[in-house]
């Protein structure tokens, strides 16, 4: 029996009101208007629930959250979805026209993949658009199978949830989002994914990601120091088994180096124990980041009073490399 909806599109909800409304556009403006959009709120504490009741969109359904945390939102939105295919929204960031477009034309020409990726463009404060350096793929128009994922997500993830499509099958039996981890819920899951089926990409579709917007945790330096990620330990346990190839293998090394080495540096900025971090960087093995480590490593002695300020400062030098380096991108008007 072939589903009424085509897609199910889940956007975790709280305390977002000056965000959602966009998102929310963005998904009915899609060129392709097959889809379900279910919103799971959180309990917000703000007129978020209110802004996304006022749509009167016979599509959108709103469900108070059972669970706790983003990851729980986004696994009860699963199992709400009428579709056998879920597409994800963080509630402050917006999709291009084409998203689901691309998204579904990617799936039915690679129906053995099991997710599905566009591309990510990230704002900056000022409306500044830029976009992650991908290497491991054929420049723009290029769409297919990635060749060796882990050599795609470094030196960096070049995509957020915002960016992706899966299966539902795939979805519940990779076991969906990791529930009750401070960071790391979604880097753990396109792992498990990767680990059993390839990954599908496509230059065309993409979605933006408002690193601008408030309460971001990569924005602020009030950090509660976390442990390693989820992702850090199935990768290492990939690695020690022989779960990937010789090929790959270098890659998802560096992969856990530069998680590690992001552990270490919110210890820093979070004014934890400076021993954490430097226990952190001992046993971190790279060659792709050295130079990176034994910067951190000087970092870690200096008084945290001093760093805030010095990474303050770096934000402001990057702000204005942006505004330099950086054109308004008129497809957000």
């Amino acid at each position: 029996m072939v589903n009424e909806v085509a897609v199910s599109v889940i956007i975790p909800l709280y305390n977002r009101e000056e965000y959602v409304k966009r998102a929310i556009d963005s998904v009915i403006s899609q060129t392709y208007q097959n889809f379900e959009i279910i919103v799971i709120d959180g309990h917000s504490t703000d007129d978020g629930p209110a802004i996304v009741k006022n749509f009167h969109e016979p599509r959108i359904v709103f469900v108070e959250q059972e669970g706790q945390g983003v990851s729980a939102a986004r696994n009860q939105g699963a199992d709400l979805a009428k579709s056998d295919f879920i597409a994800f929204l963080d509630a402050d960031d917006e999709w291009g026209p084409r998203h689901l477009e691309i998204l579904v034309k990617l799936q039915e020409k690679f129906p053995e993949a099991g997710m599905y990726v566009t591309a990510l463009k990230i704002t900056e404060p000022g409306n500044i658009i830029r976009s992650p350096t991908i290497k491991a793929i054929p420049s723009a128009p290029w769409e297919g199978l990635i060749p060796s994922f882990f050599q795609f997500i470094v030196p960096d993830m070049p995509f957020n949830t915002s960016c992706v499509g899966i299966p539902k099958k795939h979805f519940v039996e990779t076991g969906g989002f990791i529930v009750g981890v401070q960071c790391g819920e979604d880097y753990d899951l396109w792992l498990r994914i990767a680990l059993k089926f390839r990954i599908a990409f496509s230059w065309e579709g993409e979605s933006i990601w408002h690193h601008e917007a408030g309460n971001r945790i990569s924005n602020t330096l009030n950090l509660i120091p976390y442990e390693r990620e989820p992702a850090v330990t199935q990768a290492l346990a990939a690695l020690k088994s022989n779960s990937v190839s010789p090929a790959d293998a270098p890659f998802l090394k560096e992969f856990v180096a530069n998680c590690e080495l992001n552990r270490a540096l919110w210890n820093i900025k979070a004014g934890n124990k400076p021993g954490k971090a430097r226990e952190i960087l001992r046993d971190c093995e790279t060659t792709l980041f050295y130079r990176r480590k034994n910067n951190l490593l000087v970092v870690s002695y200096i008084p945290r009073p001093v760093f805030i300020f010095l990474w303050k400062t770096v934000r402001v030098f990057k702000q204005h490399l942006f505004n330099r380096d950086y054109s308004k991108d008129p497809w957000l008007k």
